[in-house]
């Protein structure tokens, strides 16, 4: 399989790397090295976890700045139905990365939800070497540019549900089993109480969630049950 002419894919974007092998191992997967030891490359994996993090300051930024009236609550929901993988899957094919894509041949060969995630994370691991390479604010446009634009198609869409909605759903979806809120605790004077509860799928305890009502309680337990059985999508 011939070499992608990485210079193509800056023309695209509009950006010029300083350094090209930071762009080539934004698209570097792992199973490529397996087949290819003399490449010289090294995989995505580290671009992609700091990309992750650069993606997430910056649509928090855009969506803090944007949706002054949205609680934490909402703009939470919003940025996670934002970057969760399939959204970001989608803006990368429409880019063109598959076609920029340093796989092996059996990961080549898979264009189901295998391949939804190998999109998702070289977009990040771009996002990663933007920033190395140019900086925040490059890395800050590039998701302005690609990825902000979904916000109003993500609202509309509704894909933005609250946290216990999407954790019951995938709940039911993975185990067949209806999550369950069970109040732990409360504290404080009585106009200004502080409720945790617990949240559990069965007997197993989830997550734990504070707030100033059992609702805002059982929503934070929700984001967190979320990101403990890693459902973000």
């Amino acid at each position: 399989m011939p070499q992608p002419d990485f210079h193509i894919f800056e023309k695209t974007v509009g950006i010029t790397f300083r350094n090209l092998k930071l762009l080539e191992q934004a698209f570097t997967h792992r199973s490529y090295l397996n087949e290819n030891l003399r490449s010289g490359l090294n995989h995505n994996e580290r671009l992609e976890f700091l990309g992750d993090a650069v993606l997430e300051l910056a649509t928090t930024d855009y969506l803090y700045r944007h949706y002054p009236d949205k609680t934490e609550g909402d703009l939470t929901a919003y940025r996670a139905a934002l970057v969760n993988t399939v959204t970001i899957a989608q803006v990368a094919a429409d880019i063109g990365l598959n076609d920029y894509l340093l796989l092996s041949r059996g990961e080549a060969k898979d264009i189901g939800r295998a391949r939804q995630a190998i999109l998702a994370n070289t977009f990040e691991s771009l996002i990663g070497a933007f920033y190395l390479d140019q900086g925040f604010e490059v890395a800050q446009g590039f998701i302005n540019k690609y990825l902000i634009p979904r916000v109003g198609q993500v609202i509309a869409e509704r894909r933005s549900q609250d946290a216990k909605s999407f954790f019951q759903e995938r709940a039911q979806a993975e185990t067949d089993i209806t999550p369950a809120y069970e109040l732990l605790r409360e504290s404080g004077p009585d106009h200004d109480k502080t409720f945790t509860v617990g949240l559990y799928i069965g007997k197993e305890l989830m997550a734990t969630g504070s707030g100033h009502s059992k609702q805002e309680a059982e929503q934070v337990a929700a984001r967190e049950g979320l990101k403990r059985r890693g459902w973000t999508e």
